[in-house]
């Protein structure tokens, strides 16, 4: 028979709570142990670095044109501190509310937190809604955007059908993801998934090498004011994959120990992103204005269809990390998330996937929507809102004085986190969100004018005769 045990620790003012679900002693449970049941400190680290880098791997050498190769790489390492410094104020907010609630008897054990969930809280129901709406909305698009990029991938292997057709394909194979329970069972997923993107850089990378540069190549980025902020907030969005933190935290046995994983996680993604960027940019320039998909200019190979068939299974995986926080949402709005069945918790998820698919058919461009979303959503949701809401949290003097975290020394406690984050709010809002959101709109807008909504084939090479 099936037991459970749940051990209970107490670690400062924090609880802990494991739970063993099947006998750890048949082969069956072992193998769930090995492949799907996932809550350790590593298993985390996989699905940051895993989120993280995705798609936006094979756009970062767009980026790269828009921006000039000295600023792209400074925004990369710039952007890569400051989102492993809001995804840990994050799970700060997430530790204080969890212990509050755990000390008014709360159990959760059959409950996913989520972000919203945090905010009001600690803050109240204002706070929920905002982050509600721009947490749903970002990773609504998030989702979108790995449609996009299967389509796009998929079409450099097989370009028989269009990519508006590949789409339909995808979105029926990426809707599958509403049998996956919760972020605990992304174990193998994961692992694999970054497997995938670390192969899949270093093909950009040694592959452009070896092509060499092109006849007449040209590095004359940046040229104009709205590419250079549409590069900027692509980069923003790169290292703003932690819009899906709490989820990824409430999955660990140990959730305390997630403070530096997402900064962990970074520097390893830094080492797929920089030299795959730079080489990819230094073989092609300007070439890669109107290629944002850097796939697209590599010669055909076995090498490059693997890179193309690794990168559609992870797109798989991402589309899953992205959508499964949506689907939580939308489990407790219909009350449905408690129940045990993941058959009938799959189709009250369906209704999630029908218009990620729909918008993934109207706005099909690959590239140009990742610096819109950085801009207007990604802007808030992962960076303004969690430093606004840290500031908030602990604005009172008993509020810092019981404080489940504290701030770190080398940082000069309070007053220096309460600096940093102002400077966050401030440069997000002026830069990311003012000159991005300005730049991404034009450049999004223009991409509407050009090749029109529902287009077929975006960026698409005419077929020879």
């Amino acid at each position: 028979m099936a037991s459970e045990k749940v051990e209970t620790v107490i670690a400062g003012n924090y609880v802990e709570m494991e739970r063993e679900e099947g006998n750890p002693k048949s082969t069956k449970g072992k193998f769930s142990k090995f492949f799907w049941d996932g809550g350790s400190a590593c298993d985390a680290w996989f699905s940051c670095a895993s989120n993280q880098v995705a798609q936006v791997l094979l756009t970062l050498p767009y980026s790269f044109s828009q921006l000039g190769l000295l600023s792209g790489i400074l925004f990369q390492l710039f952007y890569g501190l400051m989102g492993s410094w809001t995804a840990y104020l994050i799970s700060v907010l997430y530790m204080e509310y969890r212990t509050r609630k755990e000390r008014e008897k709360v159990d959760f054990r059959n409950h996913v937190i989520q972000w919203f969930e945090v905010l009001d809280g600690l803050l109240g129901k204002h706070w929920r809604n905002v982050g509600l709406f721009f947490n749903c909305t970002f990773l609504l698009f998030g989702s979108v955007i790995q449609l996009i990029a299967c389509a796009s991938n998929i079409y450099y292997i097989n370009d028989n059908l269009d990519k508006r057709t590949w789409t339909y394909i995808f979105g029926a194979c990426c809707a599958t993801t509403v049998f996956i329970p919760s972020f605990h069972n992304y174990r193998i997923w994961s692992f694999l998934g970054l497997l995938m993107t670390s192969y899949t850089a270093w093909y950009l990378t040694i592959a452009s090498l070896l092509h060499g540069q092109i006849e007449g190549v040209k590095h004359s980025g940046p040229t104009t004011m709205v590419l250079y902020f549409t590069g900027a907030t692509n980069i923003l969005y790169t290292f703003g994959g932690h819009a899906v933190t709490v989820e990824i935290m409430h999955a660990m046995w140990k959730p305390q120990k997630f403070k530096l994983i997402y900064l962990i996680a970074t520097l390893y993604v830094l080492t797929l992103t920089l030299p795959s960027a730079s080489a990819v940019y230094w073989a092609f320039g300007d070439l890669l204005l109107t290629h944002s998909n850097a796939l697209s200019l590599l010669p055909r190979s076995g090498y490059r269809d693997a890179a193309v068939v690794l990168m559609l299974i992870h797109q798989f995986i991402t589309f899953g990390f992205a959508c499964t926080p949506l689907y939580f949402v939308w489990e407790k709005f219909i009350r449905v998330h408690y129940t045990k069945s993941v058959f009938k918790r799959a189709l009250a998820r369906l209704p999630v996937v029908i218009p990620i698919w729909f918008l993934a058919i109207v706005f099909p461009f690959f590239g140009p929507i990742n610096s819109t979303v950085g801009s207007l959503l990604v802007s808030f949701t992962v960076y303004i809102i969690p430093s606004l809401a840290h500031m908030v949290t602990f604005s009172s003097a008993s509020a810092r004085e019981n404080a489940v975290d504290r701030p770190p020394r080398f940082l000069g406690g309070w007053v220096g986190l309460y600096c940093v984050n102002f400077f966050v709010v401030v440069w997000v809002f002026v830069v990311g969100f003012g000159f991005g959101g300005w730049a991404s709109m034009l450049n999004f807008i223009r991409q509407i004018d050009s090749f029109g909504l529902f287009t077929k084939c975006y960026q698409c090479p005419p077929h020879k005769a």
